[in-house]
């Protein structure tokens, strides 16, 4: 059985809104309540805090700053969907931190480990907003672009995979013009952030190595399994990297909340398995509910089991087109 850990502490039930809003505390309950349901809720690693100059090795002092500071204040919201509270600057220091010790523990030795952090980070770039997207998306840094400086070396390009149901603009925009970074993500189109077309590859000397599949509405189980495939395990089992960076949203589940596409446990767990040769640094990002207490325990359950069914899968008209689209983009880079 390979190797599983969790880094997980209570200080990230500290960023929290005093009223409603999705990205809140209970986002941890249904995870937990959901790997505990499946006998995967143990082996818990409690993480150590990021120091500032790891942060400033993906954001600006800038924006670290504006960070900081607006925590000082206490609540409030710094743009129209992303709030702060007083300890939203320890939360993050030690969600970045969490996840940059996944990174080294999958480096270390075969498994998964899963840093089961708040706030997210995905939609958090250089300088705070990416890709002229509207707000910051609920996130604060960029976790798993930290994990990414740990992986990557002058030798070995890092591999970052998001499955998140929005595009992560902000890990785009990070690692942009950084060739020795290979970003794919698969995410709903034409939604916020409104970024992540097939067109969109990489700066100059970075061409080819940012893969979008943006899917259409109402995608399903079929669709997500078809493109993986097609596109993202050909990339993987060519690239074999000693480790996998997964910015890992649920909120692709459906009924989860807050896009439309129609995911089960069915893809979730054929993702895990499909990943299970490789040692994986999972990074929380989205899920709000029952992607989290389904989705992501199969996931996880998936990898340590390592068993792919081979279903027959009927993809979309949408799907066949994108992936086609995403094809001939890469050859022209192969």
């Amino acid at each position: 059985m390979p190797m599983i850990r969790i880094l997980y502490s209570d200080i990230f039930r500290e960023h929290k809104p005093p009223d409603y809003h999705p990205e809140n505390p209970r986002r941890l309950d249904f995870a937990i309540a959901g790997l505990k349901a499946k006998n995967l809720w143990g082996n818990i690693v409690e993480p150590r805090p990021a120091g500032v100059d790891e942060i400033l090795e993906v954001h600006s002092e800038n924006y670290v700053e504006k960070i900081r500071k607006a925590s000082q204040i206490g609540f409030h919201y710094i743009d129209m969907d992303t709030y702060i509270c007083e300890k939203t600057w320890d939360a993050a220091l030690y969600a970045f931190g969490a996840a940059r010790e996944a990174a080294l523990m999958a480096l270390e030795e075969k498994g998964i480990y899963l840093a089961l952090v708040r706030p997210p980070g995905h939609h958090a770039g250089k300088s705070g907003r990416a890709f002229h997207a509207s707000t910051l998306g609920f996130c604060i840094f960029n976790n798993v672009a930290g994990a990414a400086k740990l992986v990557k070396n002058p030798e070995e390009k890092a591999l970052i995979i998001d499955f998140d149901v929005h595009h992560g603009n902000g890990t785009q925009d990070i690692f942009w013009n950084d060739a020795n970074v290979v970003h794919i993500d698969i995410h709903e189109r034409d939604i916020y952030p409104w970024s992540g077309y097939e067109w969109e590859i990489g700066g100059k000397g970075a061409e080819g190595t940012k893969v979008n599949l943006p899917m259409a509405s109402h995608s399903g189980d079929d669709d997500y399994i078809f493109a993986w495939e097609e596109i993202v395990m050909p990339i993987v089992n060519e690239f074999k990297p000693r480790v996998i960076l997964i910015s890992a949203g649920f909120d692709a589940f459906k009924g989860d909340g807050l896009a439309t596409i129609q995911l089960t446990e069915k893809f979730y767990r054929f993702a895990g398995a499909s990943l299970s040769e490789y040692s994986l640094a999972v990074v929380l990002e989205g899920g709000y509910s029952v992607g989290l207490k389904k989705g992501l325990p199969a996931f996880v359950d998936g990898y340590l089991r390592g068993e792919v069914k081979e279903d027959a899968i009927k993809p979309s008209y949408e799907t066949l087109k994108v992936v086609e689209k995403v094809r001939e983009i890469l050859r022209m880079f192969s």
